[in-house]
């Protein structure tokens, strides 16, 4: 199977679990909030939704969706003429990254809260920093596999025969 259509894969599959995942939010909107949440909370609700997994849902989506274009990228470029992409690192980084975002900020959320009871509903930065931090590391291995995918991608579009673009009335190539 090709690179592009592995990224395709796993970001569809990635897109497929957060709408599952989005039932927990659900979930918890129904119940609500395990814990008396306090005046800061309220303030800052609207950020939040409410949801402590909302953030690890929406990037676990967006990131699924962000590996189909990358993907679906190769593929057409593999199709125009040029060479298979060697993204296979890439693609470890993307899929490592929201398993990870997915790991910490979902499940992880009840093994911080029972380390920090109630983090999230009352202001506790030590228990909600580890938690957010926790989630961005995963995030920066995700973003860093992105960017291998775009220089993997942009070099595969590039070495497309005539892919270049002539500016208007320039004469240089884009």
């Amino acid at each position: 199977m090709s690179m592009g259509a592995r990224f395709v894969k796993w970001g569809l599959g990635f897109f497929v679990f957060g709408v599952f995942l989005t039932f927990g939010v659900i979930g918890h909107y129904c119940v609500g909030a395990s814990a008396d949440v306090g005046e800061l909370f309220r303030r800052n609700v609207t950020l939040w939704w409410a949801c402590p997994w909302t953030l690890s849902v929406a990037i676990v989506q967006g990131g699924g969706l962000g590996m189909v274009v990358f993907g679906l990228s190769s593929l057409i470029a593999r199709r125009e003429g040029a060479g298979e992409s060697q993204g296979s690192l890439a693609l470890t980084l993307c899929i490592l990254g929201l398993l990870g975002v997915f790991a910490i900020g979902y499940p992880g959320y009840f093994v911080f809260n029972s380390i920090w009871p109630d983090f999230y509903y009352r202001y506790d930065p030590v228990g909600k920093n580890a938690w957010l931090l926790g989630q961005a590391f995963f995030f920066a291995i995700y973003f860093l596999g992105i960017v291998f995918s775009f220089n993997i991608v942009r070099r595969a579009l590039d070495a497309i025969p005539g892919a270049s673009v002539t500016i208007a009335g320039s004469g240089e190539a884009s």
